[in-house]
């Protein structure tokens, strides 16, 4: 009796947490589905500046598509800065992949003098703020032309040292005996990688892979840092720069820049446990 007494508690504690992590959602789809008297309506506490609290009912009284029509057909700005986005992460995560794999690979399984030295240093860096990094980052992106340009974006971004942590902990799992009888029936170093190494820790690079997309996606503080173009803007520096009279526009935007995040998230949600199980095994 104690137990499903307990039982209960937990389930009721999880699910109020869940309901106060939902309900943001809730509060985007309802006000992109609000016409903007509507809105103001709710939102005229904070609009105005005065006494009292926003509030948002669970059902708009006048359900509208027109905050989706406004922006898809007449906002070019924002279809600019949604393709933004996807060359951004597109490059990001391709690098990622080439790179970060090939180097988890080599500190995993490859012999070669301070390896284990060499891979501590290496994710000490993971462990350093975009401030602490800034300053360098941006004089190595002016000596190279590449302020305001997103390929300095991609390149700063594809040689992150997350993704080989992650990938390092797969890696680190594949048998070395399975590797030694790769060698020995005349396997090379880079067909037992690609044989071997790669199906076994294909978990990983999706793990990363999403991670990546959600981190980047919503990349924030490296674009407002290095570029200076509005045109090359990401789709994350479109809400922040919305007044409060665009409120009915910035719902709809919300709404349509959390599709794509959760739709990855949904794809790659089994591997995504796996990497975060593999990245909390200490050495």
């Amino acid at each position: 009796m104690r137990e499903k007494m307990i039982k209960k508690l937990v389930a009721l504690l999880l699910s109020i947490l869940a309901f106060v992590a939902v309900y943001p959602v809730c509060f985007l789809l309802t006000g992109s589905l609000m016409g903007g008297g509507e809105i103001w309506e709710n939102l005229r506490a904070v609009m105005e500046g005065q006494a009292g609290y926003a509030k948002m009912p669970w059902l708009p009284r006048y359900p509208t598509l027109q905050s989706y029509v406004e922006l898809l057909l007449d906002s070019p700005e924002f279809f600019v800065m949604f393709w933004n986005s996807v060359k951004l992460v597109a490059g990001i995560l391709l690098g990622q992949t080439l790179f970060g794999v090939l180097a988890a690979w080599g500190f995993a399984k490859g012999t070669f003098p301070f390896r284990k030295t060499l891979f501590t240093l290496y994710i000490l860096l993971m462990m350093m703020p975009f401030q602490v990094l800034m300053l360098s980052d941006y004089l190595l992106l002016d000596a190279m032309n590449l302020l305001d340009t997103h390929r300095g974006l991609v390149l700063l971004s594809a040689f992150s040292t997350f993704p080989v942590f992650i990938m390092y902990r797969f890696f680190d799992s594949v048998p070395d005996a399975l590797v030694e009888a790769a060698r020995l029936d005349g396997a090379s170093q880079w067909q037992i990688f690609l044989y071997v190494g790669l199906p076994l820790g294909f978990p990983g690079v999706i793990s990363i892979l999403t991670l990546g997309f959600l981190e980047y996606w919503n990349l924030m503080e490296p674009p407002m840092t290095f570029l200076k173009s509005k045109s090359l803007w990401p789709l994350s520096l479109y809400l922040p720069n919305m007044g409060l009279g665009d409120a009915k526009a910035a719902f709809a935007a919300s709404v349509i820049a959390l599709v794509p995040a959760i739709l990855v998230f949904l794809a790659g949600q089994d591997h995504l446990e796996k990497g975060i199980a593999a990245a909390a095994i200490k050495e």
